[in-house]
């Protein structure tokens, strides 16, 4: 949902960015790996120390490469297979250091086994959503439906509960909790998108099979 409205916003506020690095001869790929590299780095480095805000910021601050390094490879015109497939794998690299830094957090310090469980659940649960989707367009289906929580509100529900959280270390009490409500509502949703693809997934292939069988037309 978020994708719908708040990519388009933000295509258009970072292209003036996108076309400076081009003109510095910086390439799309490079952009794409830095911003996995950043987002890795803010989530592995604080997340475990239940430093949330400052790993929020540094994450933020990557993470729009997602938007940058498409942006930048449609001005130059260089948009290929590669880079689709770069992109969205290092995406699923860059979801797996959030959710994992933060059952880092819940496993140690954090000490709460049901959280970290979450936590986890939230990391496989996000890879298998975006490969319900994936696999099902490789097999010919056009999987016409998002889902309830695509990756675009995983990462902003958890980031905006995350940096919010970690205001408790400046003295605001009780803020913490959010990022629990934050990790419970995203493996919820979650769950619900999973169900929705594999539903629409079930629906498609039914309909496929049953306009490649012989004799299936309706007859008068």
């Amino acid at each position: 949902m978020l994708n719908k409205y708040a990519r388009a916003f933000f295509t258009r506020v970072l292209t003036p960015f996108a076309a400076f690095l081009l003109r510095r001869g910086v390439s799309p790929d490079a952009v794409t790996l830095i911003g996995t590299a950043g987002v890795m780095a803010g989530a592995l480095a604080f997340f475990p120390r239940g430093e949330f805000f400052w790993g929020t910021i540094v994450i933020t601050l990557f993470v729009f490469s997602d938007l940058v390094d498409g942006n930048m490879a449609r001005q130059a015109g260089v948009s290929s297979r590669w880079g689709a497939f770069l992109d969205s794998t290092l995406d699923r690299v860059a979801d797996s250091a959030v959710f994992g830094g933060i059952a880092l957090w819940y496993a140690g310090t954090g000490n709460d086994n049901v959280l970290c469980a979450v936590a986890i659940f939230c990391l496989a649960s996000g890879q298998v959503v975006s490969y319900t989707k994936a696999r099902g367009e490789a097999i010919g289906l056009p999987v016409a439906v998002n889902g309830l929580v695509e990756r675009a509100e995983r990462l902003v529900i958890t980031l905006v509960a995350a940096g919010l959280a970690g205001f408790h270390d400046f003295g605001v009490p009780g803020i913490d909790v959010l990022l629990p409500i934050a990790l419970w509502v995203v493996a919820v949703g979650s769950l619900v998108t999973l169900g929705q693809r594999v539903v629409t997934v079930r629906r498609e292939a039914a309909e496929a099979d049953a306009a490649a069988t012989p004799g299936s037309e309706a007859t008068s």
